[in-house]
């Protein structure tokens, strides 16, 4: 068996098809998860990538010579798949590479009720068990069947969030050919909208831009369908559609710290007092909302293991990160693009302004977006920006996410990479001169 270290991330297992990832691995994956599972069925779902199918096939092969029993989904999703996770109460695996070129593929593992499955909970585990030697099949084989919950997903989505009262909305959907292009049509079929589509043809080869609406290069063409048509906003769905991004009706890109304190604002409303969640690179902004709802905000690390994590220890009711991903306890602190989509149009729907307007009092400051530095040692470099910054009159620093330095108008975060030599800026000022010279003086100090 190949050495697969290379291949299982953080959070879950991506590679190159089939130069690092095969039908032979994928068989050997479903053989170690079996004995991580804890259970005695697995739930598989795969997005649209041509690989897809043939690697959730294996996957199930190796789960079901192990004895237990296979539940394919089907096309799906990733929170589809957290859905069906916790809606039958059983692991899964989904086979998905997410925004990634259509070379790659990969396979993101949850426990029961959607469970993560990180490197700490599981991952490292199965890395050494499809490194060491497999158990040979057992005498009794699982029995391997096919369900759809497409529209179980859907139905469960609106118990949710209801829109059904929403005055008529016209929005542009760019599912940029991955799962959103079968997942919002039936989420949003028979509500108050008129969706225009982009890219809905389900083509893991993304002939038209990359499903990765975090570069804003691929929301290019959404921005123009907003105008074009006058549409009340825009959403754009990454590849496997477990993150979206918005579009306001002036064709400008709206920050997910924007939509995180959206979202907080309106789970606060429904259940004050509530704990939510943020990671340390959103925007002040959102522990600022959530202090102004009477709620108690909580700041984390980044990465979806630590939230939901986080989440189950305070209780949480929502969590958000600056990537797009939104989590939330009532769909078993799992992240859904779909649920924070709905709670968009259930805002806007719901009053006469316009998009730009509604999320004017949750857009306060001015961020630099992530910028991302080359360096041969980045602890150095790391080292080198605190020790300039150390000392400072009214300057904080912390370490819980990699560097953070903040100051009464100003902070900036500073987090190394986990698989490139790369170091990740993200900064924010109450005014566009404060960030720009906090920017440059940092990137000053990193990039020598």
């Amino acid at each position: 068996m190949r050495d697969v270290s290379n291949i299982v991330k953080a959070y879950d297992v991506r590679g190159i098809v089939p130069d690092q990832l095969d039908t032979e691995l994928a068989r050997a994956f479903g053989a170690a998860f079996t004995e991580l599972a804890d259970a005695d069925t697995v739930v598989i779902g795969y997005d649209m990538r041509p690989s897809s199918p043939e690697l959730a096939a294996a996957f199930a092969e190796g789960v079901t010579e192990q004895g237990l029993d296979a539940v394919v989904i089907g096309l799906a999703s990733t929170d589809m798949l957290y859905f069906a996770s916790g809606s039958l109460g059983l692991p899964g695996a989904m086979f998905t590479a997410s925004h990634n070129p259509a070379q790659y593929n990969g396979i993101k593992f949850c426990l029961s009720g959607a469970a993560p499955v990180g490197q700490d909970t599981g991952l490292a585990q199965l890395r050494d068990r499809v490194n060491a030697d497999l158990p040979r099949p057992g005498d009794r084989r699982g029995a391997l069947s096919e369900r759809n919950l497409l529209a179980a997903y859907a139905d469960f989505l609106h118990g949710l969030v209801d829109i059904s009262d929403s005055r008529q909305l016209t929005v542009v959907v760019d599912a940029g050919n991955g799962m959103g292009g079968y997942t919002v049509p039936a989420v949003l079929s028979g509500l108050p909208l008129t969706v225009v589509p982009l890219y809905f043809e389900l083509d893991g080869t993304f002939p038209n831009h990359e499903a990765n609406p975090i570069e804003a290069a691929n929301l290019v063409d959404l921005q123009k369908a907003v105008l074009a048509e006058g549409a009340d906003l825009g959403l754009a769905f990454d590849g496997d559609a477990d993150r979206c991004f918005v579009v306001d009706e002036r064709g400008e890109i709206v920050s997910p710290s924007t939509i995180t304190a959206l979202v907080a604002h309106r789970e606060l409303g429904r259940e004050p007092g509530g704990t939510v969640i943020h990671n340390l690179i959103c925007s002040r902004t959102v522990a600022e909302v959530v202090r102004e709802a009477g709620g108690n905000p909580v700041r984390t690390r980044v990465g979806h293991s630590f939230i939901k994590e986080v989440m189950a220890s305070t209780g949480a009711i929502f969590g958000g990160e600056h990537s797009g991903h939104f989590y939330f306890r009532d769909f078993w602190r799992a992240d859904s693009g779909m649920l924070a989509a709905l709670h968009v149009l259930a805002a806007l729907g719901r009053q006469d302004s316009t998009l730009s307007a509604l999320l004017a009092p949750y857009d306060r400051y001015v961020a630099s977006g992530e910028i991302n530095s080359t360096v041969a040692d980045a602890p150095a470099r790391m080292s080198a920006v605190e020790a300039a910054y150390a000392g400072r009159a009214g300057v904080e620093i912390d370490h819980l996410d990699g560097l953070t330095v903040s100051a009464a108008d100003w902070w900036f975060n500073l987090r190394p990479s986990n698989t490139e030599p790369l170091l990740r800026l993200n900064a924010e000022a109450a005014d566009r001169p404060t960030m720009e010279h906090v920017r440059d003086e940092v990137l000053l100090v990193v990039r020598g």
